[in-house]
């Protein structure tokens, strides 16, 4: 599964993994894909050097890059504590009114929540990069769209290609014109933020819109046949995050999550504001259903809804109270039914992308058979 792409990457597959998880972007590097690593987490540089330190260590000398979550505008002088003041009180009453009504404990004193949105703060993702650029990352992506013009060109000076997810042709010819080396077109399918334009449609309007600029395909994408096709429609790659939520390297602190993905549906995911304050899919749950009932309060725009719900999935998260519990993914969720290593699964998308491509040259006259 090799295109332009991949062979400027030194890849063996064009199979772009992005994960939260330093073991699972590791693996998919030493599988031959590229492993690129969720920065939104990481609040504290530290904790991005020894998972950065942990991956040159494990990679095998295999190419992996860093996702980051920034604002193309900069803005300066805003704290977290001064986002944190314009959430409204009577948010915070339903959601400490939604935890009481099933029961999720307090955290214990002095106990901080461990999961803090605050990745997108424009300080907190340059901290991240002051790390990631003494690192040899090959690839920088930003899920907020085209990072900064400075940032771009610092990634460029260093020799690092630079993507940018986009949900709809409008939004990639930005990306170029600000100069992304990649343009990632995700689709209504995907886990996490996504637009409204499905993959089929998407992939080979945004094709189109940028080309020559390569093109990753992602959203709803988990079997070989379907990164066929993504090739088909123009893409040089795909970008897949979901599928690596259930592999046995992935570290989900929670046994219950990994149950409820393993048993869902692919219609048993939504497009909810309730974590960030932007659509993103995820597992549907009690707790987006409280958030999406118009009886309530509505969410705020991101930040804000990130900051105001932190402690709150801490909790859910930490206690596992299942009718509360999710995670974002994709619909692809439907074909992630068992827990298998991230060689396995490729092993599994290899051998689905031959069985395809043998297909199409049936049809077209070219296999071994007409």
């Amino acid at each position: 599964m090799q295109t332009e792409l991949s062979k400027e990457l030194g890849v063996e597959h064009a199979i772009f993994g992005f994960t939260p998880f330093p073991a699972v972007a590791a693996a998919i590097s030493r599988a031959g894909g590229f492993g690129v690593l969720g920065a939104v987490r990481y609040t504290d540089p530290t904790d991005l050097e020894r998972d950065l330190d942990w991956i040159e260590a494990n990679v095998d000398g295999r190419p992996y890059g860093l996702d980051v979550v920034m604002p193309a505008k900069k803005v300066e002088g805003v704290s977290e504590a001064d986002v944190e003041a314009m959430i409204p009180e009577g948010h915070r009453q339903f959601v400490e009114d939604t935890l009481a009504k099933y029961g999720v404990p307090e955290l214990a004193e002095g106990e901080a929540s461990g999961w803090r949105i605050t990745g997108w703060m424009e300080q907190v993702a340059r901290g991240q990069l002051d790390v990631a650029f003494d690192y040899p990352i090959r690839l920088l992506a930003n899920a907020l769209g085209s990072p900064p013009a400075d940032v771009i060109r610092r990634a460029h000076d260093r020799g690092v290609l630079v993507a940018a997810l986009a949900g709809s042709a409008r939004h990639a010819r930005k990306h170029a014109e600000a100069g992304i080396d990649i343009v990632v077109a995700q689709g209504y399918e995907a886990g996490g933020h996504t637009g409204e334009i499905a993959s089929m449609v998407l992939t080979p309007e945004v094709v189109d819109a940028v080309g020559p600029l390569p093109v990753l395909a992602a959203g709803g994408i988990g079997s070989g046949q379907q990164v066929a096709a993504a090739l088909s429609l123009g893409a040089q790659g795909v970008w897949l995050g979901s599928v690596w939520l259930t592999v046995t390297e992935a570290d989900m602190h929670s046994p219950a999550v990994t149950r409820k993905l393993l048993a869902a549906g692919s219609g048993d995911t939504v497009r909810s504001r309730a974590l960030t304050g932007k659509p993103a899919r995820q597992l549907r749950t009690e707790w987006t259903d409280a958030w999406d009932d118009p009886d309530g309060p509505g969410t705020l725009p991101m930040p804000l809804q990130g900051l105001l719900v932190a402690d709150a999935v801490s909790r859910i998260q930490k206690y596992e109270v299942e009718p509360l519990l999710g995670t974002p993914v994709g619909q692809i969720v439907g074909r992630m039914n068992s827990e298998r290593s991230v060689q396995e699964v490729f092993d599994d998308l290899t051998r689905g992308f031959e069985h395809a491509v043998d297909r199409i040259n049936r049809i077209a006259g070219r296999g071994e058979e007409a």
